[in-house]
């Protein structure tokens, strides 16, 4: 393997002079420049990444924590962040905490032990241990999802984007809509969610059954299971649902097909999430499209700013959204 100091011996320089040509650093003759510079077209000589990070303090590596690898939107996410990061030199390592709180804080201890520059967290809680853990790290972080204190984030509309389906369902003169929730560990989709649902029905004049509320965990079958136990609780059964996430949506229709209930001839459906399952499934999905990719993108210029501008001001920026009608409402 080729070292730097093979290149010095070939070009007859000093080592100083063919790192100043590499980093494009310091003064250096034209005359030698071009001899470090033909030597390493004539071996090929590749520095090391490793040698450069020890020397520059800087791995050009930024660490992004997942709940999970295994959904469309995650995927969107990444593709976002990676292609800010990419355009500007940076890689990215990914990490999953599964859905499980303690793996997600051990997961950031160990990413800033693999000396990445800064850390993305794509968020689903705001827990006291969370918000300590990020306050106790050395690196920059950036959260999307959940509004983190002391954190810069890229935030969604959840409260306006359900309060905006309820409100549509009522529009098209449902008076009994049912919802489908997750727990309320998840701020944003758990609480945010449900709280413009009632808040929207209260204002309209219009009661909440207590069957008409289920809650779901992310998932196709999880929704599939709330519409059912909301069609046995039920004493006067919704003419429309509201899923805070297109998965439980899907669920709910499949029940509702398996029970002969029609969608939307008999219940409308709508979530929240556009993935190209709420395109494809039979009929179409209702739903909200968060632009997910742009928001990976917007977190990862947050992420550079706050690398780059030393004392860089937290910010907070809101993404906006789009209600899209298809087959599934009435």
């Amino acid at each position: 393997m080729v070292t730097i100091n093979d290149i010095a011996d070939l070009a007859g320089v000093s080592r100083t002079t063919v790192s100043r040509v590499l980093n494009s650093s310091g003064y250096v003759s034209e005359k030698a420049r071009k001899k470090v510079l033909k030597v390493i077209e004539q071996t090929g000589y590749v520095p090391s990444e490793h040698a450069k990070s020890l020397r520059t303090k800087k791995t050009k590596v930024i660490g992004v924590l997942l709940p999970k690898v295994s959904t469309e939107t995650i995927s969107r996410i990444v593709e976002g962040i990676e292609y800010v990061l990419s355009e500007n030199g940076y890689h990215i390592l990914l990490a999953s905490a599964n859905l499980v709180a303690a793996k997600e804080l051990e997961h950031l201890q160990l990413l800033q032990s693999r000396r990445v520059e800064g850390i993305i967290l794509v968020a689903t809680n705001t827990n006291d241990e969370l918000v300590k853990m990020i306050q106790s790290l050395t690196i920059p972080v950036t959260a999307l999802g959940q509004d983190i204190p002391g954190v810069s984030c890229v935030l969604y509309k959840d409260y306006e984007a359900a309060y905006d389906v309820v409100s549509l369902l009522i529009k098209k003169g449902h008076t009994r809509i049912g919802f489908i929730g997750v727990d309320e560990a998840d701020p944003a989709v758990g609480i945010e969610r449900k709280k413009a649902y009632y808040d929207c029905m209260k204002e309209a004049g219009l009661e909440v059954e207590e069957g008409w509320v289920q809650k779901g965990v992310f998932n196709i079958d999880s929704g599939a299971a709330a519409m059912e136990r909301m069609l046995i609780k039920s004493d006067r059964q919704p003419t429309a649902v509201f899923a805070v996430t297109d998965r439980l949506a899907v669920g709910a229709m499949q029940t509702l097909k398996q029970e002969g209930v029609a969608v939307p001839d008999t219940m409308s459906v709508m979530s929240i999430g556009a993935s190209d399952l709420s395109e494809y499934v039979t009929p179409p999905l209702a739903t909200v499209n968060y632009f997910h990719e742009k928001a990976g993108r917007e977190t990862a210029k947050l992420m550079l700013t706050q690398i780059r501008t030393k004392g860089a001001s937290i910010k907070k920026i809101s993404m906006d959204y789009r209600l899209i009608e298809r087959d599934s409402l009435l």
